[in-house]
């Protein structure tokens, strides 16, 4: 198994503005994720939370500003090397028909191995462990086309794991899943967090989850940072507002003291 340093390396974004031709979308971004944080994007569809993932995971390059990982600048790394250092679960993939659970785990190790690498039969410790972790080492031989849901995401999960860094990046990991693979997805990242030493940072939908699994929230609204916190101060009647649209009412589990928010009715949506 490959030899971690102690600490997870925390990300840095400064001062970033990206956009798609003729369709703006990050404007000025700052925030900086700490080593081991594990911390969730919130925000409505189309304010910008995928793409900073992706700012985050090197695939694509800010306009302006700067993304740090550990002090190092992502722009000035290939995609390979960022991919040895950040694992992004996409929220959708391509169909892989005939492919197996293993052989769908080992693709998360062409970024450590290269093509050379990947001619080579047999598991490596990486691929072992993440099929472990993810409680899938039982279906490594099963086509992943004839999984659920809930189970192809833990095999995904588990691809990313493989990939052997100590960032996980997760856009939308619940994203098409019933509530019990909901929440197992997400029990299943607070757990390897907590014994891999990850920093995590998750793109959610659901306020709810968001309150209840993560440390820290960072909301986004039209391209900026409207909200960072932990979840017992950012999580209001106003953020459902203010972020979200929703008219609702904020209260606190009795036995976890989490937020739990309850949603009324939507509001006019704002610019």
């Amino acid at each position: 198994m490959t030899t971690q340093p102690t600490d997870p390396p925390g990300l840095h974004v400064a001062g970033v503005h990206f956009g798609y031709p003729g369709r703006p979308v990050l404007h000025g971004v700052d925030l900086g994720v700490g080593p081991g944080e594990l911390t969730a994007l919130i925000g409505l569809n189309g304010c910008g939370k995928s793409t900073l993932l992706r700012l985050l995971a090197g695939v694509i390059r800010p306009d302006r500003g700067r993304v740090l990982l550990g002090g190092a600048d992502l722009a000035r790394m290939g995609r390979r090397a960022a991919a040895r250092r950040v694992a992004l679960l996409h929220q959708s993939a391509p169909p892989v028909p005939g492919m197996t659970v293993r052989q769908l785990v080992r693709q998360g190790r062409y970024a450590q191995r290269g093509p050379l690498g990947m001619l080579r039969d047999g598991d490596d410790a990486a691929v072992r462990r993440a099929l472990c972790d993810t409680g899938v080492e039982d279906w490594a031989d099963r086509p992943v086309d004839a999984l659920s849901g809930g189970e192809r995401q833990r095999v995904r999960l588990a691809m990313a794991l493989a990939q052997d860094t100590r960032v996980l990046l997760l856009d939308e990991p619940t994203t098409y899943l019933d509530l019990h693979h909901q929440l197992e997805v997400l029990q299943t990242v607070v757990r390897l967090r907590a014994e891999r030493g990850l920093t995590v940072v998750m793109v959610l939908h659901d306020l709810g989850h968001a309150a209840r699994f993560a440390e820290r929230i960072v909301a986004l609204r039209a391209g900026r940072v409207v909200a960072d916190g932990a979840p017992k101060d950012v999580v209001t009647p106003e953020l459902l507002a203010g972020v979200l649209d929703v008219a609702g009412r904020v209260g606190r589990d009795p036995e976890g003291g989490w937020p739990v928010c309850y949603p009324d009715h939507p509001l006019p949506t704002s610019t």
